[in-house]
């Protein structure tokens, strides 16, 4: 059980008592929220334990409910725009009151604009808001990062060069679009790896490990995990680049080297109709 009840995160807290207007959820400090009677079930007995995420409603009364919105106190996630007024904007994040976007923490979004967001809570109300100015909240230390190092990888938007990118919820870096060999998509979750950290702080991404024999192994592995899966593929050592990047996610020249490893292998053969596991 939660020892204090906390906004925008889920509580576990214990089934006080009955209202009119729900049912009073407690903590280990005896401090109280309604769960409204929308939330309450048949189920829900005095004495229970339940989790449920806390939060302020239209009228910025601290309430509970057993829903789970779309992001948390902390989170960074892609919240699409539906509404505006003259102080800001409101995000859709599952929840029936929509999530408060102040004007100071936006660039110039409309209805209907899905962005990057950062979770928090503002100083003044107490209540949950949105950022879209994330930079604010990234307080990781690069120290933490080396050269090809396995990270996590959040899409965030695509520019001229590539496509800037969240590190482990921590960082900025960049994926430059010549060194892409997959499908990549705006708010899609990747593993990568780190690249180069320059000396100006930037981090360059890769989506391949660092250096020949490492790329060389990964590329191997997603053949073999396609041939796995069928037995055989209708590709060889001339298929089309373009293809080989829609398929294996590889440059041409990766694909070939990783083909002629798996010969050496003796863990596949390749002719003229295609490739075949052994």
């Amino acid at each position: 059980m939660n020892h204090t009840i906390m906004i925008g995160t889920v509580n576990t807290l214990t089934i006080n008592r009955e209202s009119d207007n729900g049912l009073y959820l407690l903590s280990g400090d005896n401090s109280e929220v309604l769960l409204p009677n929308i939330y309450v079930t048949d189920a829900m007995e005095l004495g229970d334990t339940i989790d449920v995420f806390v939060y302020t409603d239209s009228e910025d009364r601290i309430v509970a409910t057993t829903l789970t919105p779309k992001a948390m106190l902390g989170d960074f996630a892609f919240l699409k725009v539906i509404d505006t007024n003259p102080h800001g904007l409101f995000l859709e994040w599952g929840l029936p009151k929509d999530l408060f976007v102040p004007l100071r923490e936006q660039k110039n979004l409309k209805v209907g604009d899905e962005r990057l967001f950062y979770i928090t809570l503002d100083e003044k109300t107490n209540r949950l808001i949105a950022s879209q100015k994330i930079g604010k909240y990234l307080d990781g230390d690069i120290k933490d990062l080396s050269t090809n190092q396995k990270v996590s990888l959040l899409i965030m938007a695509s520019t001229p060069l590539g496509y800037k990118t969240l590190i482990n919820k921590s960082y900025e870096g960049m994926l430059y679009k010549n060194e892409i060999f997959e499908p990549i998509m705006i708010g899609e979750e990747k593993e990568g790896y780190i690249k180069e950290i320059r000396k100006d702080g930037k981090i360059d991404l890769s989506l391949q490990p660092i250096g020949k024999e490492k790329s060389n192994d990964n590329a191997t592995a997603k053949i073999e995990a396609l041939l796995n899966q069928n037995g055989t593929l209708p590709y060889n050592y001339k298929s089309d680049a373009i293809a080989i990047q829609k398929i294996f996610g590889l440059s041409k020249k990766a694909y070939k080297r990783a083909l002629t490893t798996l010969i050496d292998a003796k863990k596949i053969t390749v002719d003229e109709s295609g490739m075949k596991k052994l």
